[in-house]
């Protein structure tokens, strides 16, 4: 998917290549989205993440105990 760089990214990203950071203006665009990707999946999962302590072992028994509805058995099996 081609990308149009401002002028300000382009010129950020030119002067890191010629410092030596980055091999080429494409690795460095390839690399900081990728690290910009992990930070915000990061922050998507401690967003969704229940807080420690929130399920009591009575809670976690439960859920131990819960059938898996047989039309998703096939996930159980993939786990393994």
């Amino acid at each position: 998917m081609p990308i149009t760089l401002t002028a300000e990214q382009e010129a950020w990203f030119r002067a890191h290549v010629a410092r030596g950071d980055f091999a080429s203006v494409e690795e460095a665009a390839r690399q900081l989205i990728d690290e910009r990707i992990a930070e915000r999946m990061a922050q998507e999962a401690r967003r969704h993440a229940l807080p420690v302590g929130a399920l009591s072992d009575a809670d976690l028994e439960s859920i131990a105990q819960t059938e898996m509805d047989p039309r998703h058995r096939h996930l159980d099996r993939e786990l393994d």
